[in-house]
């Protein structure tokens, strides 16, 4: 039988074993293949940080300001939101972004109002507090 020196693409080990065989064990394999995907993977975990970010930020405003929830813009912001990832848009007026269960519609001047989500709708036990805010009649 022809034996070639075959050596770990990752460590430069002797292998042993199966002809096909390109890594010594498990570590180097996982090592490998974590090192070409690194880059891809880095991006995804920060656009997920930010986004598990943007909820928090929401949620604990939704949570401390009284009915209808608004707060300024520079607040959040203050708080480390980025309005630049958000998960999906609403599809209600006045319209605003949504990180998945809460959303941020934004008002003028430099106001915006949180509320909860279902979807790409406001939850409607909100619609009636942005309703009276926006000066409509219940």
């Amino acid at each position: 039988m022809n034996t070639l020196n075959r050596n770990c693409i990752c460590c430069n080990k002797p292998l042993k074993g199966r002809m096909d065989k390109r890594f010594c064990d498990d570590y180097c394999r996982n090592h490998f293949h974590n090192a070409i995907k690194s880059p891809e993977n880095n991006l995804m975990r920060n656009v997920n940080n930010a986004l598990t970010k943007n909820r928090r930020i929401l949620k604990n405003t939704y949570q401390s300001t009284p009915p209808p929830h608004q707060v300024p813009v520079e607040d959040l912001m203050q708080e480390g939101y980025v309005f630049r990832y958000h998960t999906h848009f609403l599809n209600e007026e006045p319209k605003g972004y949504g990180c998945y269960d809460y959303g941020v519609l934004l008002q003028p001047p430099g106001m915006c109002t949180i509320v909860q989500c279902e979807g790409t709708r406001i939850k409607k036990e909100n619609s009636f507090s942005i309703s009276l805010h926006n000066g409509a009649q219940p």
